[in-house]
C-alpha cells in the first residue's frame, strides 16, 4: 500500500451539508415545484459555473432575463445562500480535527466553491481556516473535474500525487482524481471515511 502523507477533502458534501433544497423547501408550497425550479432554472449547471469563476451577478441576471416570472427566486438563491446550510457533519469533522492534530499529516481542502462567497463561508465554518492550505475552484478559474486543478493544488502547496488521499462526494471529481494519479474514494459517511484511511494507516476515532 503506497504510503500517505497528505489528505485532501472536498467541502460540500463530505464535512458540511449544503443542498439548495433546504432554502427553497421555505419558498414553495410544493416539492413539485420546488424540484422542478432546481432541475429547469437554478440548475447545478448554473451553479458550477459560479465555481469555476463566473460572477453571481451575471448569472443572476442571465436567467432573471430568460425567466423573468421567477426573478425573486432566482434572487434567493445568492440572497439567501446561507440557508442552503443545514449544518456540518460532525463525524467527518471529528476526524478532520484529529487528522489536523497530527503532524504526520499534511490537511488539504480542494472545493468548487464561488469566490464571492468564500469569505462568508469562512464565517459559517472556521474550521474550514484550519487546513494547511486550501484551493477555491472559483478564485483560480477551474473546478474539479478538471484534472489541471489537481495538478494546481500539488504544485501550489508542494504536494506529492501518489502521496495523496483525496474524499469527495462526487464520484466523477474521485474517477478525475484517480486518472491524475492520486488515491481517491468517494466519501459516503463518516463510518465509511475512517474505514478507507485506516487502509493507509490512518487511524482515527469516531
Amino acid at each position: 500500500m503506497q504510503k500517505i502523507d497528505t489528505i485532501i477533502f472536498d467541502l460540500g458534501g463530505v464535512l458540511v451539508d449544503w443542498n439548495p433544497r433546504n432554502l427553497y423547501r421555505k419558498i414553495f408550497a410544493r416539492e413539485e415545484e420546488m424540484e422542478a425550479f432546481l432541475t429547469e432554472i437554478c440548475t447545478m449547471e448554473w451553479n458550477a459555473e459560479q465555481d469555476a469563476g463566473r460572477t453571481i451577478a451575471e448569472a443572476t441576471e442571465l436567467l432573471v432575463n430568460q425567466y423573468p416570472d421567477y426573478e425573486d427566486k432566482i434572487k434567493m438563491y445568492y440572497d439567501r445562500w446561507i440557508e442552503m446550510f443545514a449544518g456540518t457533519f460532525e463525524g467527518s469533522v471529528k476526524i478532520l480535527g484529529q487528522l489536523i492534530d497530527d503532524p504526520k499529516y499534511g490537511v488539504y481542502a480542494l472545493t468548487n466553491w464561488s469566490a464571492e462567497k468564500w469569505s462568508t463561508a469562512c464565517e459559517l465554518f472556521p474550521f474550514f481556516l484550519s487546513f494547511d492550505g486550501v484551493l477555491v475552484s472559483g478564485q483560480e478559474g477551474m473546478k474539479k473535474p478538471d484534472q489541471r486543478i489537481y495538478d494546481l493544488t500539488c504544485q501550489r502547496f508542494g504536494l506529492e500525487k501518489e502521496k495523496c488521499l483525496f474524499f469527495d462526494d462526487s464520484l466523477k471529481n474521485i474517477i478525475a482524481a484517480k486518472e491524475y494519479g492520486m488515491n481517491a474514494f468517494q466519501f459516503l459517511s463518516p463510518e465509511q471515511l475512517a474505514t478507507e484511511l485506516s487502509k493507509y494507516g490512518v487511524v482515527v476515532k469516531l
